[in-house]
């Protein structure tokens, strides 16, 4: 007697297994998709939250501009593989009724650099682990939870003692407390300045990370009629000089790192904001001079 195999023993035609991968990977593409496209609204939404006319980008690509957008509470990071380093950190400051920050953290490795750089990493060097995004501005206005990613050490990058704890100290603390009551909201840009050729200072590292000459801070009122201050301060200052002895034009500051800051800024209104030092309206002369908080 013949044996009847039922229906659900029977073997799938090649047609009809290869129908079935089909519409399972369709329907597998489709969730990776529609997932894809709500993640990426919703870091296109935080990004605007924390960035005015763009996250910065670079001038032309190459492998020294390349870098990787890391997002934290509070601050967004533009990191380099090849310099070990932030190209930039953007974030946005506005008035605090009961400006708070919590404990000091302490330093900690980011998971998400390739190189692994450790809290020790700078120990012996001479060289300061110097926050890019500022521990009290970003703990006052964002939270301690923003204040304790603000010391992974992908926010840091090697400053002189005399840069990091007193010139660097004292402008961070003019732009949280006079520029900030002053204007209500400020976008901050800032970030270190390499020798114009890579090869000159390739070497010159503490342990993985490159060694910068200088830094940058660019600060911007977000207006119809923005205004802007940018700063580049080297290594080598003493501490004391007046904060307006570095003023530089944007411009300038875009030349020397290859990156564009405000990359939907409209070319009238860069040409203007970007190519001009106008230091009206700051009062930054009465703050100029001001000694830090703890010197």
């Amino acid at each position: 007697m013949a044996t009847i195999r039922s229906r659900s023993t029977r073997r799938r035609s090649p047609l009809s297994r290869w129908r079935r991968r089909t519409r399972q990977f369709g329907i597998s593409l489709l969730f990776v998709l529609v997932g894809s496209g709500l993640w990426y609204s919703q870091e296109q939404e935080y990004r605007d939250q924390l960035s005015w006319m763009g996250v910065p980008t670079w001038e032309s690509l190459t492998p020294l501009t390349l870098h990787r957008v890391l997002r934290n509470d509070g601050f967004l990071v533009g990191w380099s593989d090849i310099r070990v380093n932030p190209l930039w950190v953007s974030y946005l400051l506005h008035e605090m009724d009961d400006p708070r920050a919590g404990p000091r953290p302490g330093f900690r490795r980011d998971w998400r650099t390739l190189w692994p750089i450790a809290a020790d990493s700078y120990s012996g060097s001479g060289y300061d682990r110097g926050h890019l995004a500022p521990n009290y501005a970003i703990a006052v206005v964002h939270g301690y939870e923003a204040q304790q990613h603000s010391f992974l050490m992908s926010n840091m990058s090697p400053q002189r003692p005399d840069l990091n704890r007193r010139l660097w100290q004292r402008l961070e603390e003019v732009v949280i407390d006079h520029f900030v009551p002053r204007f209500g909201v400020v976008q901050v840009i800032t970030g270190p300045v390499f020798p114009e050729r890579f090869f000159d200072n390739v070497t010159n590292r503490v342990g993985l990370v490159e060694i910068p000459e200088a830094f940058y801070k660019i600060i911007v009122v977000p207006a119809e009629e923005p205004r802007a201050l940018a700063f580049i301060m080297p290594q080598g200052v003493r501490g004391d000089e007046p904060l307006d002895d570095y003023l530089v034009s944007i411009d300038e500051v875009e030349a020397r790192t290859g990156l564009n800051f405000f990359p939907r800024l409209p070319v009238e209104v860069a040409e203007v904001l970007e190519g001009e030092v106008v230091a009206e309206g700051w009062a930054l002369e009465e703050v100029a001079r001001l000694p830090g908080r703890f010197q």
